[in-house]
């Protein structure tokens, strides 16, 4: 059995929902892509030495895609809108990981998908780096 290459995988954001947007597709590096139960501690009366863990909900992290920065940008210009005119378009995004031959091997589905942070990487004269945003 090989091993699976973390090095492939394709991110695709669904415009509207349903249409896959063609443009931004390429993406250096994807993570948060966890899932954490969440508990809540039941004392049992009488016994002081322990307490049940039950669990309470599931919590999910931030999506994290890291990519050199695109001018004129779809993706971009909806992020902008989102950030500057408080106006949200959710998008689904669909994360999927790749084998040698490009074929899906597992797939992560995010529903009405809507940013909630935006960075670009630091500029620098001295450093001849792509800019990540």
């Amino acid at each position: 059995m090989d091993l699976v290459l973390g090095s492939r995988f394709a991110v695709i954001f669904f415009i509207g929902g349903v249409v896959p947007n063609p443009l931004d597709i390429r993406f250096q590096r994807v993570s948060g892509l966890s899932a954490t139960i969440e508990t809540t501690s039941v004392n049992e009366g009488g016994q002081n030495l322990y307490a049940h863990r039950l669990p309470r909900r599931v919590g999910y992290s931030n999506l994290i895609l890291e990519r050199g920065f695109i001018v004129g940008s779809p993706l971009n210009i909806e992020f902008d809108v989102a950030m500057t005119l408080f106006k949200f378009l959710p998008s689904n995004v669909m994360v999927t990981l790749l084998d040698g031959d490009a074929a899906p091997l597992a797939a992560w589905l995010f529903l009405k998908a809507f940013p909630v942070r935006w960075a670009t990487a630091d500029l620098g004269a001295s450093a001849d780096k792509v800019l990540i945003d």
